[in-house]
């Protein structure tokens, strides 16, 4: 099983619509695919059409004395299934801290758990807030790939920066980061300047850019994943050419 986890310290730049495309495609690629929404607002759990809710919540799940198995909801979807997302996550940081699972310590107890789905799935993907905290910190040590979005400007290219040099702290195994280019509007001369220029400038990050198109705003509308619904949209075939990137690494 290989763990890919959509994240980035700055919000706003399209971290779950990334998760929720790539994990559709995930799926449709005949992968057997799980999304866990790390988030407490719950935008990919809405998305999926599933009520935002974990028997127990954080701290059962996170402290082993809820099965994750019994956590799972099966989407519209063939071949992908949703762990959904929880108002208690937003706790989740303090249960982690507590967590009494046979883990090296707290920054791994995510890890250990996804270890009893190894049998069931062959990719799982991780939507994660926009924060530097103990539930990111468990996030980058149980991906195997981050996928990181970038918005074309300065201060975005500053974050990814941010990110390398903190993985670059951890002992022993480090996720491979993936950064692409997100919501890019081609009319603007800074975007078309960074998105030219950034991947011979910096390690990891893809030319791939998936544009800012009012296709990507309705998957709120359809509630479903972009390619299921508009396959032929310049944004799917994006997605499409940036999970080809990631499958290529697993």
């Amino acid at each position: 099983m290989k763990t890919i986890a959509s994240y980035t310290i700055k919000g706003g730049v399209g971290k779950t619509t990334t998760a929720v495309n790539l994990a559709y495609l995930s799926a449709l690629d005949g992968n057997r695919t799980l999304l866990w929404d790390l988030d407490p607002q719950g935008a990919a759990t809405f998305l999926f059409r599933v009520q935002p809710h974990v028997k127990g919540g954080s701290a059962k799940l996170v402290r082993g004395k809820q099965s994750v198995e019994y956590a799972l909801k099966a989407t519209d979807f063939e071949g992908l299934d949703l762990l959904p997302a929880d108002f208690t996550y937003r706790n989740m940081d303090i249960d982690l801290s507590r967590s009494d699972r046979k883990a090296k310590h707290s920054t791994r107890a995510i890890a250990e758990l996804l270890k009893d789905l190894s049998a069931d799935y062959d990719v799982v993907f991780l939507d994660t807030p926009p924060s530097l905290s103990l539930v990111s910190e468990n996030v980058l040590h149980a991906a195997d790939i981050v996928v990181v979005p970038i918005i074309p400007t300065v201060l975005a290219a500053r974050t990814f920066d941010q990110l390398t040099d903190f993985v670059a702290t951890f002992e022993g195994r480090k996720p491979i980061l993936h950064g692409f280019f997100s919501m890019v509007d081609r009319r603007r001369a800074l975007h078309r300047e960074i998105v030219a220029t950034l991947p011979s400038q910096r390690s990891g990050v893809s030319a791939t850019a998936i544009p800012s198109l009012s296709a990507i705003e309705l998957m709120s509308v359809h509630r479903a994943p972009l390619p299921s619904f508009a396959p032929n949209s310049p944004a799917a075939a994006a997605y499409r050419t940036l999970w080809d990137e990631i499958s290529g690494l697993l």
